[in-house]
């Protein structure tokens, strides 16, 4: 079983269009107020204690905890009940923002990486939708919570027994694309050995010298060859 990454092109509506615009914007929001809490977080324990700004420093408790994902995503759902806004959008969707905040931070942490930046506006172009259904795919329309059924140029058809478990919605200069993450279960055969092998060793004095005993030499493409006066 292996995962495969397929590209479509979707053809939106005006209407479907509005609503991905508000859902990169609205997840753009959640973003930078997760980066915000977690920011202030590590900006008040990073300086001494004898040397801290008292104008410009980020004041938390000292038993202040830090926020994860874990925390954020309570406080999202218990934020997102009184927020009109944040209801028009999926549930899933903001969590998935908040989970790629999240390995932002991992790749930080193991890979050296800098620290997360601050989405501007139009800066975030994909959002993932995460639960997709048994009846995503219906035709050539793929049916997206809360945005419905949307057209698809199908250049190519979903192989039979592949399950989807993830589309991400990009907005690109050319229109808007639908990337899924197929999980296909499909045994490939194993390659059986034939011919002769031969091994090769790439030297100084030789340049190819292989196992059945072929000997090329190395060439000298800039050496002067002397002439006899």
């Amino acid at each position: 079983m292996f995962n495969l990454t397929w590209e479509f092109k979707l053809k939106p509506t005006a209407t479907q269009i509005a609503v991905f615009e508000d859902s990169l914007e609205q997840c753009r929001k959640v973003y930078n107020s997760a980066w915000k809490e977690c920011s202030y977080w590590y900006n008040s324990r990073k300086c001494q204690i004898n040397s801290c700004s008292k104008s410009s420093e980020y004041i938390i408790p000292a038993d202040g905890p830090l926020p994860t994902y874990s925390s954020q995503c309570k406080a999202l759902t218990t934020y997102r009940k009184t927020s009109p806004a944040l209801l028009r959008v999926n549930a899933a969707l903001l969590q998935q923002t908040r989970l790629r905040l999240e390995k932002s931070f991992v790749s930080m942490w193991e890979q050296s990486q800098g620290f997360p930046r601050f989405k501007k506006k139009g800066a975030l172009r994909s959002f993932n939708q995460p639960q997709l259904g048994t009846t995503f795919p219906q035709g050539n329309r793929f049916k997206l919570p809360v945005i419905g059924r949307i057209k698809f140029w199908q250049d190519r058809p979903i192989p039979q027994g592949a399950i989807v478990k993830q589309a991400r919605v990009v907005r690109r200069s050319t229109g808007w694309y639908i990337m899924l993450i197929l999980q296909w279960d499909v045994s490939i055969p194993d390659t059986i050995p034939h011919g002769n092998p031969v091994g090769i060793d790439i030297g100084l004095t030789n340049f190819v010298a292989t196992s059945n005993g072929l000997l090329i030499k190395r060439t000298r493409f800039f050496a002067l060859r002397r002439t006899q006066a």
